[in-house]
């Protein structure tokens, strides 16, 4: 996958390595197949891997293989603030799109202009449906990012230009409800794709250049990780309580 970037080394005895998408890493110890591990390249410390496996490679295939934004693309990140939402805003950018992004605190809209946002809609105190045509001038957005689902779905459609893509990835308030494809025809032809992570690194050559163009870029200071706070393992319920009520940014850590 030459294309997604330089790749990482393969793994040997003693190399610090990460991984995502494999089952049972509430432990002390976890048993990975080789060949679903990277290697941490010098200069990308074993929590900043942690933390950007699973939330920097979803940033990564949204912006580079999902829709892959170009410049003069305008997109729509949900939960700009969120882990991968700060990684996505920064991805975006380095593609060279106009972002915009939604957050519910003044807090978190400082942090989503930080990363990169170049208009951040307060979703609390305004429409993001009627922002979003007040930016754009009325012609839309060629991409929305959306990993909140039930509260921002059928207002998101509303704001996508002709043969814009709805990218679902997520579904934080609630699942969407059933609703009839035509709906895509009346708004202008629109796409419509519900990706995962594990099926764009389904190969080991995805894994590895996925990853390897993320960690390159955490190396080299073109992305930052937000790791907001680090919980030990034994605090696991609590970290999940903090997610569930939407009072993190960035990235929790639980430390064995």
């Amino acid at each position: 996958m030459s294309a997604l970037g330089p790749g990482v080394a393969e793994p040997k005895v003693g190399d610090r390595v990460a991984y995502t998408t494999v089952l049972g890493a509430y432990a002390e110890y976890a048993v990975v197949p080789a060949d679903r591990v990277v290697v941490l390249p010098d200069g990308v410390s074993t929590k900043q891997g942690a933390a950007v496996m699973l939330q920097g490679m979803t940033a990564h295939y949204l912006a580079t293989s999902t829709y892959a934004l170009k410049s003069g693309d305008a997109c729509l990140v949900h939960a700009a603030a969120g882990g991968v939402g700060l990684l996505l805003c920064q991805i975006a950018k380095l593609r060279g799109a106009r972002v915009l992004g939604t957050v519910s605190t003044r807090e978190k809209a400082a942090l989503a202009r930080a990363a990169g946002a170049d208009d951040v809609i307060l979703y609390t105190e305004q429409d993001f449906e009627t922002e979003v045509k007040r930016v754009t001038n009325g012609a839309g957005l060629q991409v929305i990012y959306d990993s909140v689902g039930k509260t921002t779905f059928e207002k998101g459609l509303g704001c996508l230009a002709l043969r814009g893509m709805m990218v679902l990835y997520g579904q934080s308030s609630g699942p969407v409800g059933p609703f009839d494809p035509q709906a895509l025809n009346q708004k202008g032809s629109l796409f419509l794709t519900r990706p995962t992570l594990a099926h764009y690194i389904a190969t080991r050559a995805e894994l590895v250049g996925r990853a390897g163009e993320v960690l390159g870029w955490i190396k080299s200071g073109k992305l930052t990780v937000r790791i907001e706070r680090e919980l030990p393992l034994a605090q696991a319920a609590e970290a999940h309580q903090l997610l569930q009520g939407r009072k993190t940014t960035g990235k929790v850590l639980l430390v064995p």
